[in-house]
């Protein structure tokens, strides 16, 4: 099965993520970045679960579409038409959403509870 997922990563770090999330999952034989921009993730393997390599994805780097999901038959290889159907993708998909992977997370504020020793009459259980 060859899987091919849209990711929007802008750094290294980014990339790096997307191919370990994808290399750990259940059934993948191999993973390979395509495209001009990096911005395709191939996946090759056995019953690989699409979707929910799809959602780990979006939870490390915030973007990921599937773009097509297809029986890989050793016979017949036709890579070249399927890029040139990408490329036509590529230009009209020019709205697709900036990462926000090499920003820092929001700090929290450190909070301190105080405990009343004498609650009074008023107790909430």
């Amino acid at each position: 099965m060859k899987i091919v997922i849209k990711v929007t990563t802008c750094c290294d770090k980014g990339r790096s993520k997307a191919l370990k999330t994808a290399a750990i999952a259940d059934g993948v034989n191999s993973v390979a970045l395509e495209g001009d921009d990096k911005d395709k993730l191939v996946v090759i393997g056995e019953r690989v679960d699409a979707a929910c390599l799809t959602r780990a994805l979006r939870k490390k780097i915030n973007y990921a579409a599937i773009e097509s999901v297809e029986e890989v038959k050793p016979e017949e290889k036709k890579p070249e038409e399927k890029k040139q159907e990408g490329d036509n993708k590529k230009k009209d998909e020019d709205n697709t959403p900036t990462p926000h992977c090499c920003q820092q997370p929001p700090r929290c504020e450190l909070v301190s509870v105080v405990y009343d020793t004498n609650p009074g009459t008023c107790t909430i259980m």
